[in-house]
């Protein structure tokens, strides 16, 4: 099979990138060796999250969420995505220190989307909060869509564009000659002048295959929902000083994460919950509301990620090939950033230049691997 564009991986990245050249008359094929959103992109807390990120992603969050509150627009379906705002919570003086120097650093860089607000404030957006809090930082525009909700609408539009995507066709071989890449796999060889790596925790294998190795290492974040509730809080809850992502979703469950992982065996794709690491998350849930203590828990899961020693992206040209091309390593906090990214892919693929600034997320950082 010959197309235009080859791209490794059926998640977000992928069909975002995909879905971009689509409709600049691009053809492309999205392979995948399991099923689309199997693993990080279907599977997530589904964040639109502005807040608290790292000062080389913000440009690229902010971007992100004006796609995010016109989505329609793009994949022709609202991914149910609301946008109740985001908080970290101050619960003592020194946290209430900590997130006003993040509020500062983010209006030093230019940006307005993050303010502190007052403890009165607070309490009129989560009255059923423990009272000795003192404050949070917010970010108002913020909020969560369905993660799988979102990846079948990416895909869809995507191959009503003329995007071919092929589930359980793993790639046992990369070539490259005078005729640009070949790749192999048990459904036969696919040719083109282009790739790009959009395979998630297995994209360090790829990298590696192109001579650039990553230390790209896969994890498991665990969530949890709830029985369903009446309605009780809007916005999206962390915390300064505790691991925590709480929100109440539109059905009435609560979903419940707090970055702690699973057991992961890599090799067999499996996960083995930690009760006690979901134990420490209940715990902190309890602690800032504790009028949940006889709520149910109803399902856990955890979806494989990849992380960076940095926490920071790959979204770079390769080092090695001008026709080679990285997304991958978002570290559990990619899902805003796909529509972002696969303008990046596109932009760098068909005007072999981007409008945002990549170079902290560029795969040449990793050189001394």
């Amino acid at each position: 099979m010959k197309t235009d564009v080859l791209i490794i991986g059926g998640g977000l990245m992928g069909f975002s990138t995909a879905l971009q050249l689509a409709q600049r008359g691009v053809k492309s094929v999205v392979v995948d060796k399991d099923s689309a959103g199997r693993h990080a992109s279907g599977v997530n807390a589904g964040g639109l999250r502005q807040l608290n990120r790292h000062p080389a992603e913000i440009p690229l969050s902010v971007a992100a969420a004006e796609i995010w509150h016109d989505i329609k627009s793009l994949v022709d379906k609202n991914c149910d995505a609301k946008f109740p705002g985001q908080i970290r919570i101050a619960e003592n003086e020194e946290d209430l220190q900590t997130l006003g120097q993040r509020a500062e650093l983010v209006r030093n860089l230019g940006f307005q989307h993050e303010e502190m607000i007052s403890r009165e404030e607070l309490y009129k957006l989560a009255p059923s909060l423990v009272s000795h809090c003192k404050g949070a930082l917010i970010c108002r525009n913020d909020g969560y869509a369905r993660p799988f909700h979102a990846l079948e609408a990416f895909r869809q539009k995507a191959l009503s564009l003329g995007v071919k995507y092929l589930p359980s066709t793993r790639i046992d071989a990369i070539e490259h000659d005078s005729k640009g890449w070949r790749l192999s796999s048990a459904k036969g060889e696919f040719r083109a002048p282009v790739i790009v790596n959009c395979a998630g925790a297995w994209a360090g294998q790829v990298a590696s295959t192109l001579g650039e190795p990553v230390p790209v290492k896969p994890g498991a974040p665990m969530l949890m929902i709830t029985e369903r509730l009446p309605h009780f809080i809007d916005p999206v809850f962390g915390a300064a000083s505790r691991k925590l992502s709480f929100k109440q979703m539109q059905n009435g469950t609560l979903l419940i994460g707090g970055a702690h992982m699973a057991e992961l065996n890599f090799q067999q794709h499996k996960t083995t919950m930690n009760w006690a690491k979901l134990a420490v998350s209940a715990r902190t849930v309890l602690a800032l509301f504790p009028q949940l203590k006889d709520v149910r828990i109803v399902r856990t899961w955890a979806g494989i990620e990849a992380f960076m020693p940095d926490n920071l992206p790959v979204i770079s040209r390769s080092k090695n090939y001008s026709d080679a091309f990285h997304a991958f390593g978002f570290s559990a906090h990619g899902f805003q950033l796909s529509p972002v990214v696969g303008i990046i892919i596109s932009q760098l693929i068909l005007d072999d230049h981007t409008n945002f600034n990549i170079d902290p997320f560029s795969i040449n950082r990793f050189d001394s691997f």
